[in-house]
């Protein structure tokens, strides 16, 4: 594609697009192989979603030894965690001495926000506008925009009527927000919402919370860390990590060996309470082989855990529509929570059922549901994103012949191996749909993709090749490879955000990659080790093989 000069433009070998933990490690692997590099970053600092996410009792559901990167020992020895589940604050704490300790700031203009990336043809670069005026020029473009950065907001009639404060979780004020002695009405309980809602509960005078669905909750069982076990955890840092490398979730836990059916219910409930009691990511829908395919399996979990919030909601009545029915248990990526069952016994707390009595819009007052208004002061968005594909598909990069990406993906996302698209050489996303990504340890997935990406980076330059894309056929195989196995499990039967269930219009496509972050490694190290069979190379080099499954002996 042929296009007109642009202004103000800096040529730098690669463009990074977010400085989050995705941009900050890839600033870091690129500058090793020696490229200049020039990250953009929209906000005024590093961290990402944790420079956004500020709302009361943001905290990570990964434990702070997981949640935490990998490739540099005497980061790992040097950072101190104080809780189990670190909060939002020391999660960016970690995230700004990353970027200090490796000198990754001066690669990264803040208060930048990319309008387009467009790929000029004739020149074989990437053109990047952004709102200030000042344009890009690079070889590689790196998409670390994050798969929960664009927040969602339902488009409620009088939405702007509302005469009092309105907050949404992900872009919450800096300084902070004091809810003493107000209404409140919380609209969403997602993870933002189950988090936020006990916290805001000790404040407010008033509270409504305003659900549409209940949602799976496990507890966080947070703790301070005891210097003893930071010690050991340090010491068998190396044999954990490569554990967690070839692990499901990117998290290590017990590989199940039996279906849930197939023992006795006291057994099996026993094997529950544990993975209850453990804080584990993943553990619970990890017991037992079958209870991510087996409808019938996955309800002995559900109901267990239905069980537990009857346990804590004293009132039958409200523990019955705080318990989720509607979606077999995992689906949705499961909730950690501290005291939010039993925010709704205090008396100043108050549930509206959304699906009984839909909400109609704002007023001036407060918000409207079929049968009542609610008068309030403030009105928290807990609403989540448009996930996955929100924070790629608004920048909308133009690839070969003109053709976007919206339009490449107008009937779902469409990658291979959840890193490249089809028509958009030397585009890269990092933890793109496709692959593991929201349904993993995020941080273990990022490295993953940088490294990956960074060595067939060092692969081109070593051989002269100035390009590389997926092939379409290679693209075909991996998205119905995807589709495949998301359809042998219950995952589909959610209105999930992983399908984008949450955003009206969005295509009803499975998203993340579910076979797992060791099986997914394997794939992408044997694409690698086979010549990068799949991806196609630029005509002054070579093509590279067809890729199939099979072709690199992957199971």
């Amino acid at each position: 594609m042929k296009l007109a000069q642009q202004q103000n433009v800096t040529d730098v070998d690669m463009v990074i697009v977010g400085a989050g933990f995705a941009g900050l490690y890839m600033i870091h692997k690129a500058r090793a192989l020696g490229l200049t590099v020039q990250c953009l970053e929209r906000g005024e600092g590093v961290g990402g979603t944790w420079y956004w996410n500020r709302y009361p009792g943001a905290r990570c559901d990964i434990e702070s030894f997981d949640y935490s990167f990998s490739f540099d020992a005497a980061l790992q020895q040097e950072w101190e965690w104080t809780e189990k589940f670190a909060t939002q604050p020391e999660i960016l704490k970690y995230a700004e001495h990353v970027a200090e300790r490796f000198g990754l700031r001066r690669s990264i203009r803040f208060n930048t926000t990319v309008t387009s990336a467009v790929f000029d043809e004739e020149a074989s670069l990437w053109r990047i506008g952004t709102d200030t005026g000042r344009n890009y020029s690079a070889k590689y473009c790196i998409f670390a925009v994050g798969n929960l950065s664009s927040s969602s907001i339902p488009e409620f009639e009088g939405l702007e009527q509302f005469n009092g404060r309105t907050f949404h979780t992900a872009s919450w004020p800096h300084e902070g927000v004091d809810f003493t002695g107000r209404r409140v009405g919380v609209i969403g309980t997602g993870s933002s919402g189950i988090q936020a809602i006990p916290l805001i509960a000790e404040q407010a005078a008033h509270l409504d919370v305003f659900q549409r669905t209940a949602n799976y909750s496990l507890p966080a069982l947070n703790s301070n860390l005891d210097p003893a076990v930071i010690a050991e955890r340090k010491k068998s840092y190396v044999e954990y990590r490569q554990a967690a490398r070839h692990s499901y979730t990117g998290v290590p836990v017990d590989t199940p060996s039996q279906r849930a059916l197939d023992v006795p219910e006291e057994e099996r409930n026993a094997s529950y309470e544990r993975a209850w009691k453990s804080g584990k990511y993943g553990a619970l829908l990890r017991t037992y082989t079958d209870l991510e395919t087996n409808p019938e399996a996955n309800q002995t979990a559900a109901e267990f855990i239905r069980t537990k919030v009857r346990s804590k909601v004293k009132d039958t009545v409200l523990a019955e529509k705080l318990s989720p029915k509607l979606a077999p248990f995992g689906t949705k990526r499961t909730c950690l929570d501290t005291n939010y069952y039993e925010t709704f016994n205090l008396p100043h707390v108050r549930l509206v059922d959304v699906r009984e009595t839909p909400i109609r819009g704002l007023t001036k007052a407060g918000v409207a549901t079929t049968t009542e208004t609610y008068e309030l002061d403030d009105i928290v968005f807990a609403t989540g994103f448009d996930a996955m594909t929100g924070s790629i598909l608004r920048i909308n990069p133009v690839g070969r012949g003109g053709r976007s990406l919206k339009q490449e993906w107008e009937a779902g996302p469409r990658t291979f191996l959840g890193i490249n698209s089809a028509g958009f050489p030397n585009l890269f996303f990092i933890t793109g749909p496709g692959s593991p990504s929201v349904l993993s340890n995020m941080i273990v997935s990022i490295e993953q993709h940088v490294d990956w990406v960074t060595d067939l980076i060092q692969t081109m330059r070593e051989r002269g090749i100035s390009l590389v894309e997926a092939s379409a056929e290679a693209q075909d195989a991996w998205v119905a490879e995807v589709n495949e196995l998301a359809a042998g499990t219950l995952y589909p039967q959610s209105n999930s955000w992983y399908l984008g269930a949450n955003i009206p219009g969005k295509p009803r496509v499975f998203m993340p990659y579910v076979g797992g972050v060791g099986r997914y490694r394997q794939y992408c190290d044997n694409v690698a080790a086979t010549d990068y069979k799949g991806f196609t190379f630029d005509p002054t080099a070579r093509q590279a093989s067809a890729y199939s499954p099979s072709g690199v002996g992957l199971v």
